[in-house]
Protein backbone atom coordinates (compact mmCIF):
# COMPACT_ATOMS: atom_id res chain seq x y z
CA UNK A 1 0.00 0.00 0.00
CA UNK A 2 2.48 2.68 1.12
CA UNK A 3 5.34 1.11 -0.82
CA UNK A 4 3.35 1.30 -4.04
CA UNK A 5 2.03 4.81 -3.39
CA UNK A 6 2.97 7.22 -6.19
CA UNK A 7 3.17 10.86 -5.16
CA UNK A 8 3.26 11.83 -8.85
CA UNK A 9 -0.24 10.42 -9.41
CA UNK A 10 -2.16 12.05 -6.57
CA UNK A 11 -5.95 11.74 -6.49
CA UNK A 12 -7.33 14.97 -7.98
CA UNK A 13 -11.02 14.01 -7.75
CA UNK A 14 -11.86 16.82 -5.34
CA UNK A 15 -9.16 19.31 -6.36
CA UNK A 16 -11.65 21.77 -7.89
CA UNK A 17 -14.10 21.61 -4.97
CA UNK A 18 -14.11 24.22 -2.24
CA UNK A 19 -13.52 22.87 1.23
CA UNK A 20 -16.47 24.89 2.53
CA UNK A 21 -18.79 23.29 -0.04
CA UNK A 22 -17.57 19.81 0.82
CA UNK A 23 -18.01 20.65 4.51
CA UNK A 24 -21.60 21.73 3.89
CA UNK A 25 -22.33 18.44 2.11
CA UNK A 26 -20.89 16.59 5.08
CA UNK A 27 -23.06 18.70 7.39
CA UNK A 28 -26.14 17.59 5.44
CA UNK A 29 -25.08 13.96 5.80
CA UNK A 30 -24.55 14.48 9.52
CA UNK A 31 -28.23 15.31 9.89
CA UNK A 32 -29.22 12.22 7.90
CA UNK A 33 -27.12 9.77 9.94
CA UNK A 34 -28.34 11.48 13.10
CA UNK A 35 -31.98 11.00 12.07
CA UNK A 36 -31.30 7.37 11.14
CA UNK A 37 -29.27 6.78 14.34
CA UNK A 38 -26.19 5.59 12.47
CA UNK A 39 -22.96 6.23 14.41
CA UNK A 40 -19.92 7.30 12.39
CA UNK A 41 -16.30 6.82 13.45
CA UNK A 42 -13.52 8.47 11.43
CA UNK A 43 -9.94 7.35 12.14
CA UNK A 44 -7.28 9.83 11.02
CA UNK A 45 -3.77 8.40 11.17
CA UNK A 46 -0.54 8.87 9.28
CA UNK A 47 3.02 10.06 9.57
CA UNK A 48 3.94 12.49 12.30
CA UNK A 49 3.87 16.09 10.96
CA UNK A 50 1.61 14.95 8.10
CA UNK A 51 -1.14 17.45 8.90
CA UNK A 52 -3.63 15.38 10.87
CA UNK A 53 -4.77 18.39 12.89
CA UNK A 54 -5.21 20.47 9.73
CA UNK A 55 -7.36 17.78 8.10
CA UNK A 56 -9.43 17.12 11.23
CA UNK A 57 -10.14 20.83 11.58
CA UNK A 58 -11.57 20.91 8.05
CA UNK A 59 -13.53 17.68 8.59
CA UNK A 60 -15.35 19.08 11.60
CA UNK A 61 -15.59 22.81 10.84
CA UNK A 62 -19.08 22.80 9.26
CA UNK A 63 -20.58 20.09 11.48
CA UNK A 64 -23.03 20.65 14.33
CA UNK A 65 -20.64 20.69 17.32
CA UNK A 66 -23.29 19.16 19.59
CA UNK A 67 -23.05 15.88 17.71
CA UNK A 68 -19.38 15.65 16.83
CA UNK A 69 -16.40 14.79 19.04
CA UNK A 70 -12.66 14.65 18.43
CA UNK A 71 -10.74 12.20 20.60
CA UNK A 72 -6.94 12.20 20.69
CA UNK A 73 -5.10 8.89 21.14
CA UNK A 74 -1.37 8.74 21.73
CA UNK A 75 0.45 6.60 24.27
CA UNK A 76 -1.85 4.89 26.77
CA UNK A 77 -1.93 6.68 30.11
CA UNK A 78 -1.47 4.93 33.45
CA UNK A 79 -5.12 3.90 33.81
CA UNK A 80 -5.50 2.85 30.17
CA UNK A 81 -2.37 0.71 30.37
CA UNK A 82 -3.99 -1.30 33.19
CA UNK A 83 -6.72 -2.55 30.84
CA UNK A 84 -6.76 -4.51 27.57
CA UNK A 85 -5.48 -2.45 24.63
CA UNK A 86 -8.97 -2.00 23.14
CA UNK A 87 -10.53 -0.77 26.39
CA UNK A 88 -9.69 2.90 25.90
CA UNK A 89 -11.19 2.92 22.42
CA UNK A 90 -14.45 1.45 23.72
CA UNK A 91 -14.76 4.39 26.12
CA UNK A 92 -14.84 6.93 23.27
CA UNK A 93 -16.97 5.25 20.59
CA UNK A 94 -19.79 7.33 19.06
CA UNK A 95 -23.36 7.10 20.23
CA UNK A 96 -26.13 6.47 17.70
CA UNK A 97 -26.36 10.19 16.91
CA UNK A 98 -22.69 11.14 16.82
CA UNK A 99 -19.80 11.50 14.44
CA UNK A 100 -16.54 10.91 16.31
CA UNK A 101 -13.08 11.57 14.91
CA UNK A 102 -10.09 9.76 16.39
CA UNK A 103 -6.89 11.77 16.04
CA UNK A 104 -4.71 8.71 15.52
CA UNK A 105 -6.43 5.40 15.12
CA UNK A 106 -6.80 2.13 16.98
CA UNK A 107 -3.48 1.24 15.40
CA UNK A 108 -1.35 4.14 16.64
CA UNK A 109 0.60 2.07 19.15
CA UNK A 110 1.05 -0.74 16.63
CA UNK A 111 2.34 1.75 14.04
CA UNK A 112 4.83 3.24 16.48
CA UNK A 113 6.08 0.11 18.22
CA UNK A 114 7.69 -2.59 16.11
CA UNK A 115 7.13 -5.66 18.32
CA UNK A 116 9.96 -8.17 18.22
CA UNK A 117 7.51 -10.98 18.90
CA UNK A 118 5.39 -11.82 15.85
CA UNK A 119 2.76 -13.35 18.15
CA UNK A 120 2.31 -10.04 19.96
CA UNK A 121 1.67 -8.26 16.65
CA UNK A 122 -0.83 -10.90 15.58
CA UNK A 123 -2.63 -10.68 18.92
CA UNK A 124 -2.86 -6.88 18.83
CA UNK A 125 -4.04 -6.80 15.23
CA UNK A 126 -6.56 -9.56 15.92
CA UNK A 127 -8.05 -7.72 18.90
CA UNK A 128 -8.26 -4.42 17.05
CA UNK A 129 -9.74 -6.05 13.95
CA UNK A 130 -12.33 -7.80 16.13
CA UNK A 131 -13.23 -4.45 17.67
CA UNK A 132 -13.67 -2.94 14.21
CA UNK A 133 -15.82 -5.83 13.01
CA UNK A 134 -17.96 -5.78 16.16
CA UNK A 135 -18.71 -2.07 15.72
CA UNK A 136 -19.34 -2.35 11.97
CA UNK A 137 -21.65 -5.35 12.42
CA UNK A 138 -23.69 -3.31 14.91
CA UNK A 139 -24.40 -0.69 12.24
CA UNK A 140 -21.52 1.73 12.73
CA UNK A 141 -19.75 3.35 9.78
CA UNK A 142 -15.96 3.30 10.19
CA UNK A 143 -13.74 5.32 7.85
CA UNK A 144 -9.94 4.97 8.00
CA UNK A 145 -7.65 7.66 6.58
CA UNK A 146 -3.84 7.54 6.46
CA UNK A 147 -1.98 10.75 5.60
CA UNK A 148 1.15 10.02 3.59
CA UNK A 149 4.14 12.33 3.09
CA UNK A 150 7.67 11.99 1.75
CA UNK A 151 10.75 11.96 3.94
CA UNK A 152 11.74 15.38 2.58
CA UNK A 153 8.36 16.89 3.45
CA UNK A 154 8.43 15.46 6.95
CA UNK A 155 11.91 16.83 7.56
CA UNK A 156 10.92 20.27 6.26
CA UNK A 157 7.80 20.43 8.45
CA UNK A 158 9.74 19.43 11.54
CA UNK A 159 12.20 22.25 10.85
CA UNK A 160 9.32 24.71 10.48
CA UNK A 161 7.82 23.55 13.77
CA UNK A 162 11.17 23.84 15.55
CA UNK A 163 11.25 27.51 14.59
CA UNK A 164 7.66 28.09 15.67
CA UNK A 165 6.68 29.23 19.20
CA UNK A 166 4.25 26.29 19.23
CA UNK A 167 6.95 23.81 18.28
CA UNK A 168 7.67 22.35 21.74
CA UNK A 169 3.98 21.52 22.12
CA UNK A 170 3.58 20.01 18.67
CA UNK A 171 6.79 18.06 18.16
CA UNK A 172 7.10 14.67 19.84
CA UNK A 173 9.89 12.14 20.01
CA UNK A 174 7.99 10.10 17.43
CA UNK A 175 8.50 12.91 14.89
CA UNK A 176 12.25 12.51 15.25
CA UNK A 177 12.11 8.71 15.39
CA UNK A 178 10.24 8.58 12.08
CA UNK A 179 12.44 11.22 10.46
CA UNK A 180 15.63 9.42 11.45
CA UNK A 181 14.40 5.97 10.32
CA UNK A 182 11.92 6.83 7.58
CA UNK A 183 12.43 3.73 5.45
CA UNK A 184 12.15 1.39 8.42
CA UNK A 185 8.89 3.06 9.46
CA UNK A 186 7.63 3.01 5.87
CA UNK A 187 8.09 -0.76 5.68
CA UNK A 188 6.48 -1.27 9.07
CA UNK A 189 3.51 1.01 8.34
CA UNK A 190 2.99 -0.80 5.07
CA UNK A 191 2.87 -4.17 6.84
CA UNK A 192 0.33 -2.96 9.42
CA UNK A 193 -1.85 -1.28 6.79
CA UNK A 194 -1.89 -4.45 4.68
CA UNK A 195 -2.94 -6.56 7.65
CA UNK A 196 -5.74 -4.20 8.72
CA UNK A 197 -7.15 -3.32 5.28
CA UNK A 198 -10.52 -5.01 4.74
CA UNK A 199 -13.45 -4.70 2.35
CA UNK A 200 -15.65 -3.54 5.23
CA UNK A 201 -13.22 -0.86 6.41
CA UNK A 202 -10.46 -0.19 3.89
CA UNK A 203 -7.60 2.21 4.45
CA UNK A 204 -7.66 5.32 2.27
CA UNK A 205 -4.10 6.54 1.65
CA UNK A 206 -4.09 10.30 1.06
CA UNK A 207 -1.14 12.36 -0.11
CA UNK A 208 -0.64 15.15 2.39
CA UNK A 209 2.16 16.88 0.51
CA UNK A 210 -0.41 19.61 -0.13
CA UNK A 211 -2.44 19.91 3.07
CA UNK A 212 -5.29 21.81 1.43
CA UNK A 213 -5.72 19.12 -1.22
CA UNK A 214 -5.42 16.45 1.49
CA UNK A 215 -8.32 18.08 3.35
CA UNK A 216 -10.45 18.18 0.21
CA UNK A 217 -9.68 14.53 -0.50
CA UNK A 218 -10.44 13.55 3.10
CA UNK A 219 -13.77 15.41 3.01
CA UNK A 220 -14.71 13.82 -0.30
CA UNK A 221 -13.78 10.32 0.84
CA UNK A 222 -15.68 10.70 4.12
CA UNK A 223 -18.79 11.83 2.21
CA UNK A 224 -18.41 8.90 -0.18
CA UNK A 225 -17.89 6.36 2.60
CA UNK A 226 -20.79 7.65 4.71
CA UNK A 227 -23.12 7.35 1.71
CA UNK A 228 -21.83 3.84 1.01
CA UNK A 229 -22.09 2.90 4.68
CA UNK A 230 -25.66 4.18 4.93
CA UNK A 231 -26.67 1.86 2.09
CA UNK A 232 -25.09 -1.09 3.89
CA UNK A 233 -26.72 -0.27 7.23
CA UNK A 234 -30.19 0.33 5.79
CA UNK A 235 -30.00 -2.91 3.80
CA UNK A 236 -28.92 -4.78 6.93
CA UNK A 237 -31.80 -3.31 8.91
CA UNK A 238 -34.26 -4.39 6.22
CA UNK A 239 -32.94 -7.94 6.48
CA UNK A 240 -33.69 -7.93 10.23
CA UNK A 241 -37.28 -8.69 9.29
CA UNK A 242 -36.37 -11.92 7.51
CA UNK A 243 -37.99 -15.18 8.73
CA UNK A 244 -36.63 -16.66 11.97
CA UNK A 245 -33.96 -19.30 11.83
CA UNK A 246 -34.74 -22.97 12.03
CA UNK A 247 -32.48 -24.30 14.76
CA UNK A 248 -30.38 -27.17 13.48
CA UNK A 249 -29.22 -28.13 16.95
CA UNK A 250 -30.82 -28.42 20.36
CA UNK A 251 -28.98 -27.82 23.61
CA UNK A 252 -29.86 -29.48 26.89
CA UNK A 253 -26.89 -28.91 29.13
CA UNK A 254 -28.84 -28.08 32.29
CA UNK A 255 -30.59 -31.44 32.42
CA UNK A 256 -27.25 -33.09 33.24
CA UNK A 257 -27.08 -31.52 36.70
CA UNK A 258 -28.31 -33.04 39.95
CA UNK A 259 -30.48 -30.42 41.63
CA UNK A 260 -31.13 -32.49 44.73
CA UNK A 261 -27.58 -32.56 46.08
CA UNK A 262 -27.49 -31.36 49.69
CA UNK A 263 -25.08 -30.89 52.55
CA UNK A 264 -25.61 -30.87 56.30
CA UNK A 265 -25.79 -27.70 58.35
CA UNK A 266 -22.67 -28.87 60.17
CA UNK A 267 -20.65 -29.24 56.96
CA UNK A 268 -21.81 -25.80 55.82
CA UNK A 269 -20.81 -24.21 59.11
CA UNK A 270 -17.48 -26.06 59.26
CA UNK A 271 -16.41 -25.12 55.73
CA UNK A 272 -17.90 -21.68 55.09
CA UNK A 273 -15.56 -19.49 57.11
CA UNK A 274 -12.40 -21.27 55.92
CA UNK A 275 -13.46 -20.93 52.29
CA UNK A 276 -14.25 -17.25 52.76
CA UNK A 277 -10.86 -16.65 54.33
CA UNK A 278 -9.14 -18.45 51.46
CA UNK A 279 -11.13 -16.47 48.88
CA UNK A 280 -10.09 -13.21 50.55
CA UNK A 281 -6.45 -14.30 50.66
CA UNK A 282 -6.43 -15.16 46.95
CA UNK A 283 -8.08 -11.88 45.96
CA UNK A 284 -5.37 -10.04 47.88
CA UNK A 285 -2.68 -12.12 46.18
CA UNK A 286 -4.20 -11.27 42.79
CA UNK A 287 -4.09 -7.61 43.82
CA UNK A 288 -0.39 -7.94 44.64
CA UNK A 289 0.26 -9.50 41.21
CA UNK A 290 -1.92 -6.97 39.31
CA UNK A 291 -4.35 -9.65 38.16
CA UNK A 292 -7.81 -8.20 37.43
CA UNK A 293 -10.84 -10.37 38.21
CA UNK A 294 -14.24 -10.42 36.49
CA UNK A 295 -17.01 -12.52 38.03
CA UNK A 296 -20.40 -12.95 36.35
CA UNK A 297 -23.55 -14.24 38.01
CA UNK A 298 -26.46 -15.36 35.85
CA UNK A 299 -29.27 -17.78 36.55
CA UNK A 300 -32.93 -18.43 37.14
CA UNK A 301 -35.00 -15.85 39.00
CA UNK A 302 -34.89 -16.61 42.76
CA UNK A 303 -31.90 -18.92 42.29
CA UNK A 304 -29.96 -17.14 45.05
CA UNK A 305 -27.50 -14.89 43.22
CA UNK A 306 -27.64 -12.21 45.90
CA UNK A 307 -27.00 -14.65 48.73
CA UNK A 308 -24.13 -16.30 46.86
CA UNK A 309 -22.48 -12.93 46.16
CA UNK A 310 -22.89 -11.92 49.81
CA UNK A 311 -21.18 -15.09 51.08
CA UNK A 312 -18.46 -14.85 48.45
CA UNK A 313 -17.47 -11.29 49.39
CA UNK A 314 -18.01 -11.57 53.16
CA UNK A 315 -14.31 -11.43 54.09
CA UNK A 316 -12.87 -9.72 51.00
CA UNK A 317 -11.58 -6.17 51.47
CA UNK A 318 -14.48 -4.03 50.13
CA UNK A 319 -11.99 -1.53 48.70
CA UNK A 320 -10.78 -4.13 46.23
CA UNK A 321 -14.04 -4.88 44.42
CA UNK A 322 -17.20 -3.37 42.99
CA UNK A 323 -20.55 -5.03 42.38
CA UNK A 324 -22.76 -3.96 39.49
CA UNK A 325 -26.40 -4.99 39.44
CA UNK A 326 -27.45 -4.92 35.80
CA UNK A 327 -30.89 -3.79 34.72
CA UNK A 328 -32.26 -2.60 31.39
CA UNK A 329 -30.00 0.05 29.81
CA UNK A 330 -30.80 3.64 30.73
CA UNK A 331 -31.46 6.25 27.97
CA UNK A 332 -27.77 7.15 27.66
CA UNK A 333 -26.56 3.52 27.62
CA UNK A 334 -29.19 2.70 25.02
CA UNK A 335 -27.51 5.15 22.63
CA UNK A 336 -24.36 3.02 22.48
CA UNK A 337 -23.30 -0.47 21.46
CA UNK A 338 -24.72 -2.95 23.97
CA UNK A 339 -21.24 -3.91 25.24
CA UNK A 340 -20.21 -0.29 25.93
CA UNK A 341 -21.83 -0.07 29.35
CA UNK A 342 -19.99 -3.19 30.50
CA UNK A 343 -16.66 -2.26 28.95
CA UNK A 344 -16.50 0.95 30.94
CA UNK A 345 -16.86 -0.98 34.22
CA UNK A 346 -14.15 -3.58 33.64
CA UNK A 347 -11.52 -3.52 36.40
CA UNK A 348 -8.02 -2.16 36.19
CA UNK A 349 -5.14 -4.47 37.05
CA UNK A 350 -5.46 -5.87 40.57
CA UNK A 351 -9.13 -5.00 41.08
CA UNK A 352 -12.24 -7.18 41.00
CA UNK A 353 -15.67 -6.53 39.50
CA UNK A 354 -18.74 -8.69 40.10
CA UNK A 355 -21.68 -8.47 37.70
CA UNK A 356 -25.09 -9.46 39.05
CA UNK A 357 -26.53 -10.14 35.58
CA UNK A 358 -24.39 -9.14 32.65
CA UNK A 359 -23.90 -8.86 28.89
CA UNK A 360 -25.58 -12.25 28.63
CA UNK A 361 -28.89 -10.43 28.76
CA UNK A 362 -28.34 -10.01 25.02
CA UNK A 363 -28.90 -13.73 24.42
CA UNK A 364 -31.41 -14.24 27.25
CA UNK A 365 -34.04 -11.59 27.99
CA UNK A 366 -33.41 -9.62 24.77
CA UNK A 367 -33.79 -12.82 22.77
CA UNK A 368 -36.83 -14.22 24.55
CA UNK A 369 -38.70 -10.92 24.80
CA UNK A 370 -37.83 -9.94 21.20
CA UNK A 371 -36.16 -6.71 22.31
CA UNK A 372 -33.34 -7.36 19.83
CA UNK A 373 -33.53 -8.64 16.23
CA UNK A 374 -32.51 -12.25 15.82
CA UNK A 375 -29.49 -11.48 13.65
CA UNK A 376 -28.12 -9.26 16.45
CA UNK A 377 -28.48 -11.67 19.35
CA UNK A 378 -27.27 -14.53 17.14
CA UNK A 379 -24.12 -12.55 16.39
CA UNK A 380 -23.63 -11.77 20.10
CA UNK A 381 -22.31 -15.25 20.97
CA UNK A 382 -19.19 -14.63 18.90
CA UNK A 383 -18.82 -11.02 20.07
CA UNK A 384 -19.01 -12.07 23.71
CA UNK A 385 -16.48 -14.87 23.23
CA UNK A 386 -14.09 -12.41 21.59
CA UNK A 387 -14.54 -9.87 24.38
CA UNK A 388 -13.87 -12.45 27.08
CA UNK A 389 -10.81 -13.74 25.22
CA UNK A 390 -9.47 -10.18 25.02
CA UNK A 391 -9.91 -9.85 28.77
CA UNK A 392 -8.12 -13.11 29.52
CA UNK A 393 -5.34 -12.39 27.01
CA UNK A 394 -4.67 -9.27 29.08
CA UNK A 395 -4.38 -11.48 32.16
CA UNK A 396 -7.87 -11.06 33.60
CA UNK A 397 -9.33 -13.98 35.54
CA UNK A 398 -12.85 -14.37 34.10
CA UNK A 399 -15.31 -16.77 35.70
CA UNK A 400 -19.04 -17.12 35.15
CA UNK A 401 -21.56 -18.70 37.51
CA UNK A 402 -24.95 -19.94 36.39
CA UNK A 403 -27.27 -20.64 39.33
CA UNK A 404 -29.92 -23.21 38.50
CA UNK A 405 -33.07 -24.32 40.36
CA UNK A 406 -36.02 -26.38 39.18
CA UNK A 407 -39.39 -24.78 38.56
CA UNK A 408 -41.02 -26.30 41.64
CA UNK A 409 -38.38 -24.78 43.92
CA UNK A 410 -38.68 -21.48 42.08
CA UNK A 411 -42.46 -21.45 42.66
CA UNK A 412 -41.93 -22.15 46.36
CA UNK A 413 -39.46 -19.26 46.68
CA UNK A 414 -41.73 -16.90 44.77
CA UNK A 415 -44.59 -17.69 47.12
CA UNK A 416 -42.33 -17.27 50.13
CA UNK A 417 -41.46 -13.78 48.89
CA UNK A 418 -45.13 -12.95 48.47
CA UNK A 419 -46.00 -14.16 51.98
CA UNK A 420 -43.07 -12.53 53.80
CA UNK A 421 -43.34 -8.71 54.03
CA UNK A 422 -39.57 -8.52 54.53
CA UNK A 423 -39.06 -10.22 51.17
CA UNK A 424 -41.82 -8.54 49.15
CA UNK A 425 -39.30 -6.28 47.43
CA UNK A 426 -37.67 -9.33 45.85
CA UNK A 427 -40.71 -10.31 43.78
CA UNK A 428 -41.93 -8.33 40.77
CA UNK A 429 -44.53 -8.83 38.04
CA UNK A 430 -41.61 -9.42 35.69
CA UNK A 431 -40.60 -12.52 37.68
CA UNK A 432 -44.03 -14.05 37.07
CA UNK A 433 -43.95 -13.13 33.38
CA UNK A 434 -40.54 -14.74 33.00
CA UNK A 435 -41.81 -17.88 34.72
CA UNK A 436 -44.65 -18.11 32.21
CA UNK A 437 -41.99 -18.24 29.49
CA UNK A 438 -39.83 -20.83 31.26
CA UNK A 439 -39.47 -23.12 28.20
CA UNK A 440 -38.21 -20.25 26.04
CA UNK A 441 -35.82 -19.06 28.75
CA UNK A 442 -34.47 -22.55 29.36
CA UNK A 443 -33.86 -22.97 25.63
CA UNK A 444 -31.95 -19.68 25.55
CA UNK A 445 -30.00 -20.54 28.72
CA UNK A 446 -28.95 -23.93 27.41
CA UNK A 447 -27.74 -22.45 24.13
CA UNK A 448 -25.90 -19.67 25.94
CA UNK A 449 -24.08 -22.12 28.21
CA UNK A 450 -23.09 -24.32 25.28
CA UNK A 451 -21.91 -21.59 22.92
CA UNK A 452 -20.09 -19.31 25.38
CA UNK A 453 -18.33 -21.84 27.60
CA UNK A 454 -14.59 -21.75 26.99
CA UNK A 455 -11.35 -22.82 28.66
CA UNK A 456 -10.41 -19.18 29.21
CA UNK A 457 -13.82 -18.02 30.54
CA UNK A 458 -15.68 -21.09 31.80
CA UNK A 459 -19.23 -21.42 33.02
CA UNK A 460 -19.65 -22.97 36.46
CA UNK A 461 -23.16 -24.35 36.67
CA UNK A 462 -24.28 -24.46 40.29
CA UNK A 463 -27.38 -26.34 41.44
CA UNK A 464 -29.11 -24.10 43.97
CA UNK A 465 -32.16 -26.02 45.17
CA UNK A 466 -30.27 -26.04 48.46
CA UNK A 467 -28.77 -22.57 48.96
CA UNK A 468 -26.09 -23.63 51.43
CA UNK A 469 -24.66 -26.23 49.09
CA UNK A 470 -24.71 -23.71 46.24
CA UNK A 471 -22.84 -21.08 48.25
CA UNK A 472 -20.04 -23.50 49.06
CA UNK A 473 -19.85 -24.59 45.41
CA UNK A 474 -19.44 -20.96 44.32
CA UNK A 475 -16.62 -20.47 46.82
CA UNK A 476 -14.93 -23.73 45.77
CA UNK A 477 -14.99 -22.80 42.07
CA UNK A 478 -13.88 -19.23 42.81
CA UNK A 479 -10.89 -20.44 44.83
CA UNK A 480 -9.85 -23.05 42.26
CA UNK A 481 -10.12 -20.53 39.43
CA UNK A 482 -7.97 -17.93 41.19
CA UNK A 483 -5.35 -20.53 42.13
CA UNK A 484 -5.12 -21.49 38.47
CA UNK A 485 -4.94 -17.83 37.40
CA UNK A 486 -2.11 -17.15 39.84
CA UNK A 487 -0.22 -20.23 38.71
CA UNK A 488 -0.52 -19.21 35.05
CA UNK A 489 0.50 -15.64 35.88
CA UNK A 490 3.63 -16.77 37.69
CA UNK A 491 4.52 -19.14 34.85
CA UNK A 492 4.09 -16.37 32.26
CA UNK A 493 6.03 -13.87 34.37
CA UNK A 494 8.91 -16.31 34.76
CA UNK A 495 8.92 -16.95 31.00
CA UNK A 496 9.05 -13.21 30.33
CA UNK A 497 11.78 -12.68 32.91
CA UNK A 498 9.60 -10.80 35.38
CA UNK A 499 9.41 -11.41 39.11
Amino acid sequence: MLKEFNFEEVDQTYADDKRSHLGERLDQLQRVVQDQEIPVLILVDGWESSGKGYVINDLTRELDPRYVRVEVFEEANEVEAQHPSVWRFWQKIPSKQEIVVYDRSFYYQVFNHDPKNEQILKKRVRELSELENTLIDSGMIIIKLFLNITQETQEQRIKELEQSPRGPKLISQEDYNQRDAYTKHLNWFDQVLEQTHTDQSPWHIISSEDRKLASKTALGLVIQEIERGMERVMLSRAEDHSPSRIADQTYDRLSQYDLDETISDKEYKDRLENLQEEAARLVYECYNHDIPIVVVFEGMDAAGKGGAIKRLTRRIDPRSYKIYGINAPDPIEDQFHYLWRFQKEFPKDGDMVIFDRSWYGRVLVERVEHFTPERDWERAYGEINQMERTLTDHGTAVMKFFLYIDLDEQARRFQDRVNDPAKNYKITPEDWRNRDKAPQYLEAMNEMLERTDSPYAPWYIVATNQKKNARLQVLDHFIDHLKSALKNHKKTSKKNGKS
